[in-house]
């Protein structure tokens, strides 16, 4: 009888071990990510994979560093002050042209979410029609896809419209000082709608402004990737951890698209600067330019990549096409194949944007 107890409780005992979750490694491994800017819904899936335990049960114990104007992600990476970065593919491949072993490890952004706006009665439908204008852009590597547009539109940057420096923000355009202003999807143009305007004393809408799209264009440029030192890669282990830290972040971004508002909730709680209603349009439009991800988030597209290239060269941003070693597929293919193993669906083919409320100011 005893013989049979015990038998029954060894038995148990491995069926608790088995369904019982992996316990994190009792020493975490830090790493720091530097991001490109300030705290918002751009970098929601680092916060959410931070947040919701996705990287500490890979080990990691992950500092997220915020980015701003006078920081270079790919520069501080360069340094050894980060273990990551995440930064616009055409900005980064600069610096490496400059001498710095970067490489993309994970394109996160699928499509660019750069866009020229200007108002309806300026008759601005094409890059064309920037002849005589007054077209604004931030500068500091922002500037490739417009710089590019114009030069398939037949223009000279210097002679044929005036190209001015824009502030982070729509004042100019609101004011009419600029003809067309920089805006990405996911912040400035919905800054414009966030504004009341004063011929109607209600917010702007979608018909008041008319866009230009890069992607439409031909000259859109792979934005958000993340970048890590070659030589930190030489080491296996820090390959192990690279992994690690890109499977806890795809859960995020999968998190941040199939749980919406938590994901909101977790950027407000992370401290932006900008309001809820302004985060939750910021998302909605992150996830676009995420999903659907064919190959599997983070996976390069390499039709894409040679776009952006292409464009660099052509515009003088790069002297010459980069190496081979620019970036590599294997650490983001072997994170998305791990997930998809476990169920995760990495490729958000079925993926549908939500509908989101502009509100006043963001609010």
């Amino acid at each position: 009888m005893k013989r049979k107890l015990l038998f029954a409780f060894t038995i148990a005992a491995l069926v608790l071990a088995a369904c019982a979750p992996a316990a994190a490694p009792a020493e975490m491994t830090k790493v720091t990510i530097q991001l490109q800017w300030v705290t918002q819904s751009q970098f929601a899936g680092y916060y959410a994979a931070k947040a919701k335990g996705f990287y500490a049960d890979e080990g990691l114990d992950v500092t997220i560093k915020e980015g701003a104007v006078d920081i270079v992600p790919q520069q501080v990476l360069a340094s050894g002050q980060s273990e990551f970065a995440v930064s616009w593919v055409p900005k980064a491949l600069v610096t490496r042209e400059e001498g710095a072993k970067i490489v993309n490890i994970a394109q996160v952004f699928q499509r660019s979410g750069t866009l020229q706006v200007s108002w309806a009665d300026a008759g601005i439908t094409k890059p064309e029609d920037w002849k005589g204008k007054k077209v604004g852009t931030w500068g500091f590597g922002n500037e490739f896809e417009l710089l590019a547009a114009i030069s398939r539109a037949g223009l000279n940057k210097d002679t044929d419209l005036t190209i001015v420096s824009q502030n982070f923000d729509m004042n100019a355009l609101l004011n009419r000082e600029i003809d067309a202003a920089q805006a990405m999807t996911y912040n400035e143009y919905a800054q414009v709608l966030e504004a009341i305007n004063p011929a109607t004393g209600k917010l702007y809408q979608p018909e008041d402004l008319i866009v230009i799209d890069y992607n439409k264009v031909g000259t859109a440029m792979l934005q958000d990737a993340i970048w890590a030192r070659e030589d930190w890669l030489g080491d296996a282990a820090n390959q192990d951890i690279a992994v690690r830290f890109l499977r806890a972040t795809f859960k995020g971004w999968v998190f941040c698209r199939d749980n919406f508002d938590e994901c909101v909730q977790i950027v407000l709680d992370a401290g932006p600067t900008l309001g809820k209603g302004h985060m939750t349009w910021q998302l909605n439009e992150i996830n676009k330019l995420i999903w659907p991800s064919p190959a599997g988030i983070g996976v390069m597209d390499k039709a894409l990549w040679d776009q952006t290239v292409d464009v660099a060269v052509s515009t003088g941003n790069l002297k010459a096409a980069p190496d081979a070693g620019a970036y590599r597929t294997d650490l983001a293919q072997k994170a998305a194949d791990d997930l998809k193993a476990k169920g995760v669906d990495v490729a958000g083919a079925g993926y549908t944007p939500k509908t989101v409320q502009v509100t006043k100011g963001g609010e």
